[in-house]
């Protein structure tokens, strides 16, 4: 119970005061003039003022409320590593006894997990968050139990009470860091890109000079190289592939480091060709030459030579030679001397007339069999006798000659490999006039009737089921052919036309081996934390998908056929990192996030970020490897923490259950007063 002397006036109050300084003037006049009564009648003008003023005694009774005192853990990724856990678990405890142990006081607990994107440890955040929802009368003090390893001091709240911090690990932690500080998220195929690494060691390192890197691609068996410990190291590099290149680097974990999760580190690296060189070799003029011209133009990215044989040696019509405008075929130079320049050969309607020798051909094959390719565009020739099949090239092409030529109408059909291969998975939903049997295309008037090796593929037929598209691969290399050249039909809209351009196009970076065209691929399109898992195969059915996390779990998962040859299926990665995907076959890796993220930047735990702010509210650091912490309660404004104990500053706060108020003297009381005290007056001053 509190009682409190109030004033309720009867006047407004700066009434109040004039009055009382007119009460004051008459006082100070009578005792100058030494006036007769004058101290009766100074009691009397005192007691009035008093009635005016209406003194009044408020009687409250308050129940005590109990302090708070704010706990917040910090339970981040940096602080599940080594004996973190364990050291927040013992600190939690020993907090919750000295707690208990105090009068009127509670313990609230907030736990602070990763934050999303990448952000790092949110831990003001938290505690701002957390005091927002207490009293802030009530809060007594605020204890921390992290490493100090923070990314957002800048949210620091204002604190009512000291702040400590409980500060994880060990005197001797130490950690080793891998970092790609520079990298291009772009590289041209066949150049050398320069990768900037360095390795850092944190805390009570060993000396180290030189520590094993290991370059992997794509998941591919590493190559190591040693580097010195703490210099930063430029490593030449050039991409393999096209496409999207995970590049990921990693050094061996040493005995006694924290943790291993920032030995690695992802680049993803998207290879670029600067341009793809095609040559096309017309064989004569025909309806569909300017087809493939057209094609190879419309892309600037292709570097085109192309040659049409408009006078063959056997044509004698008895022009001189020194007047004929016609450029001489360079056969030995493409040929021999600078074929390994292109990505792509390109025989259109090609027939053998002794401008380009058996040596040459020899040649072409070679160069498919070490990585080249070459597309043959057939017609009417190819079965004859002078079919590019008669030659050297024979050994590799995907199809071999009957003799036979069909002359008749047919609608090119998509087999049921084809509808799984990337040549031409999906093409009859470009048809102009889809039908209920099939796409609807418009046709062809011409096949050349092949008989199609065991080993290669065909993805197109024509009429009676015949092999329209055939598609192999030859040691390193790429051959395809088509066994028609009336392909131009769809071009020019006969009966609706048909996807010509998109079926060459796609022919053509397949065969200049574009990723996202192999047949058998596994990849990864991650958004945030989910992962579309996708995995395209030539065959009915796939094995399952083991999934290695960061921390090397593992999780098994089941795709499921989205459309012929196409499996996928969402997933949720639990956290940021490299994960590692593998079906058996196929093999990849992808980076959610960084590889490291930010909470392994920095691993040794330090109060060096937090300590301005503790400083300022009083409060202060201990090392949780030195044992139990007691805690006292200090007076606000004394210090708040010592040797083995931290304070907390009691609040006093209360809850009002009941107000009365009692006036000093009811109204007829001071007026009875004041007359009497005024009549005293009057009699002394008769008497005189």
């Amino acid at each position: 119970m509190t009682q409190t002397l109030i004033f309720n006036p009867l006047t407004p109050m700066p009434a109040l005061i004039g009055i009382a300084a007119f009460v004051a003037l008459g006082i100070a006049f009578a005792l100058w003039r030494g006036l007769p009564g004058r101290w009766l009648r100074g009691v009397a003008a005192i007691v009035l003022l008093c009635a005016i003023a209406g003194p009044s005694v408020q009687q409250e009774d308050r129940a005590p409320l109990s302090d708070i005192v704010l706990a917040v853990i910090d339970e981040s990724a940096s602080q599940r590593i080594a004996d973190r856990p364990s050291q927040n678990d013992a600190a939690l405890a020993n907090i919750t006894a000295q707690i208990a142990r105090l009068d009127n006081t509670e313990l609230r607990v907030v736990r602070v997990a990763d934050g999303e994107d990448d952000i790092g440890t949110a831990l003001m955040t938290a505690t701002t968050q957390a005091l927002s929802e207490e009293p802030q009368g009530r809060v007594a003090g605020v204890i921390l139990i992290s490493d100090g390893r923070l990314h957002d001091i800048e949210r620091a709240p204002r604190l009512p009470a000291p702040m400590h911090l409980l500060l994880t690990g060990q005197p001797d932690d130490w950690d080793r860091r891998l970092v790609v500080s520079q990298a291009p998220a772009f590289a041209i195929l066949g150049e050398q890109v320069t990768l900037t690494l360095r390795i850092d060691d944190q805390g009570a390192a060993p000396a180290t000079q030189a520590v094993d890197l290991s370059i992997a691609v794509d998941g591919d068996p590493a190559i190591s190289l040693p580097i010195p410990v703490g210099q930063d190291i430029e490593i030449p590099f050039e991409l393999p592939h096209g496409g999207m290149n995970v590049v990921q680097f990693s050094i061996p974990e040493a005995e006694g480091e924290l943790t291993a999760r920032n030995n690695v580190a992802v680049v993803q690296i998207n290879g670029v060709r600067d341009r793809l060189r095609v040559l096309l070799v017309s064989g004569e003029p025909h309806a569909g030459e300017r087809t493939w011209r057209n094609l190879l133009k419309s892309d600037q990215t292709v570097d085109l030579v192309h040659f049409t044989i408009l006078r063959p040696p056997e044509k004698q019509d008895g022009v001189p030679v020194n007047e004929l405008s016609l450029i001489a075929f360079p056969t030995r130079e493409l040929f021999l001397e600078k074929i390994d320049d292109f990505d792509l050969i390109i025989f259109d309607r090609y027939r053998r007339r002794g401008i380009l020798p058996g040596d040459y051909f020899n040649n072409i094959r070679e160069y498919v069999e070490q990585g080249g390719a070459v597309l043959v565009s057939s017609g009417p020739e190819y079965g004859g006798a002078e079919s590019i099949y008669r030659s050297p090239l024979g050994q590799i092409l995907p199809g071999a000659p009957t003799a036979r030529v069909f002359e008749e109408g047919f609608t090119p059909q998509i087999t049921d490999i084809g509808q799984r291969h990337p040549v031409t998975e999906g093409l009859a939903e470009l048809a102009p006039n889809p039908t209920g049997d099939g796409p609807g295309w418009g046709r062809w008037f011409r096949l050349v009737d092949v008989l199609v090796p065991q080993d290669a593929t065909t993805v197109m037929s024509g009429l009676d089921n015949r092999p329209l598209l055939v598609l192999n691969r030859i040691g390193e290399g790429r051959v395809s052919l088509i066994a028609s050249d009336h392909s131009w039909l769809w071009d020019r809209g006969f009966e609706g036309g048909g996807p010509q351009l998109e079926l060459l196009r796609r022919l053509a970076h397949w065969m200049m081996k574009e990723p996202e065209l192999e047949e058998e691929s596994l990849w990864v399109e991650p958004s945030g934390q989910t992962m579309r898992i996708i995995r395209r195969t030539l065959n009915e059915s796939i094995d399952d998908v083991t999934v290695t996390h960061p921390d090397g779990t593992q999780t098994v998962l089941s795709l499921e056929q989205v459309s012929p040859g196409r499996f996928e299926t969402l997933w949720n990665g639990p956290e940021i990192g490299l994960y590692r995907l593998d079906d058996g076959t196929e093999t990849t890796v992808i980076a959610l996030g960084p590889a490291a993220p930010r909470e392994f930047e920095q691993t040794i735990a330090s109060n060096e970020t937090l300590d301005p702010v503790l400083t300022a509210s009083g409060g202060g650091t201990l090392m949780i490897s030195d044992g139990d912490i007691s805690i006292r309660t200090v007076r606000a404004g004394r210090p708040a923490n010592g040797r083995g104990w931290i304070g907390i500053t009691p609040r006093g706060a209360y809850q009002t259950a009941d107000i009365s108020i009692t006036p000093i003297l009811p109204a007829w009381a001071w007026l009875l007063l004041a007359a009497m005290l005024s009549i005293g007056a009057w009699l002394r001053e008769g008497r005189r």
